[in-house]
């Protein structure tokens, strides 16, 4: 009996990856046009649209077997604009501008690291683990970033004067975790999710709630946590099983 030939893919299927990665790079444009405007609410919510593009963009290609080394590599220039360019000049115009050659040097390293960022995932992607990504992700540095933009009206009174160094200090945290070794789930694996799939569906529900209903303050509390959870999860390894983490560097180049 003859097997059944798989059908061609229709061209049209390798261009939506593609379409979406565009429209991520197109947002993060606008999002430099309103930022240069002093729409800076605006400017926070083209990157989260960025985010959500990128997100997508990689499931459709893997999803219809369309995935490609063009692919990969435009992904990672449209991500190096709308997570790097776009949150950097975002936030020299919001308030890093007020620290002078400082603020400017805080601006200019969330670019290159993110660029270092993208530049270390590329080459070593086919050899990492993809349980974990190492270093802070370029696209959840800059969401952290455009929900920090957004919660700011909820700051306590007694807390605003502090928001301009609280800023800097992130921005300067944010770009160091990017290049660092330190381990952040990368949420790729659904191992537990299909031992415990009721469990996993009321978790998602709940959380699906909670930032419904304060999207602003529990989007960026629940970032800045993802942010926190890297140092904490690698440096617990360090401290409880050093042998493990030695071996889990020993396979990262």
């Amino acid at each position: 009996m003859s097997q059944e030939k798989p059908r061609p893919i229709h061209k049209g299927v390798y261009i939506l990856p593609n379409l979406l990665t565009t429209g991520s790079l197109f947002s993060g444009f606008l999002g430099i046009m309103w930022a240069i405007d002093g729409r800076f609410e605006a400017c926070a919510l083209a990157i989260l649209v960025s985010a959500v593009l990128d997100g997508l963009d990689g499931k459709v290609a893997r999803l219809t077997g369309t995935a490609s080394e063009f692919g990969v590599q435009f992904d990672s220039l449209a991500d190096l604009v709308a997570f790097g360019v776009t949150p950097g000049v975002m936030l020299y115009l919001w308030k890093l501008h007020a620290f002078g050659r400082l603020g400017l040097m805080a601006s200019f390293l969330i670019v290159i690291c993110g660029a270092l960022r993208l530049a270390r995932f590329n080459v070593a992607s086919s050899t990492s683990s993809k349980k974990f990504f190492i270093g802070l992700p370029i696209p959840a540095q800059a969401c952290i970033m455009a929900s920090f933009v957004l919660f700011v009206p909820f700051l306590p009174e007694s807390l605003v004067p502090y928001e301009p160094m609280g800023l800097l200090a992130m921005a300067y945290v944010c770009s160091f975790l990017m290049v660092s070794r330190v381990r952040y789930a990368s949420f790729k694996e659904y191992g537990f999710v299909k031992a415990h799939p009721f469990s996993s569906m009321v978790t998602v529900i709940l959380l699906f709630v909670m930032v419904a209903s304060q999207p602003k303050v529990l989007g960026f509390l629940i970032l800045f946590g993802y942010m926190l959870s890297g140092p904490i999860y690698t440096y617990y390894l360090l401290l409880r099983r050093p042998s493990a983490l030695r071996n889990a560097s020993q396979k990262i180049t």
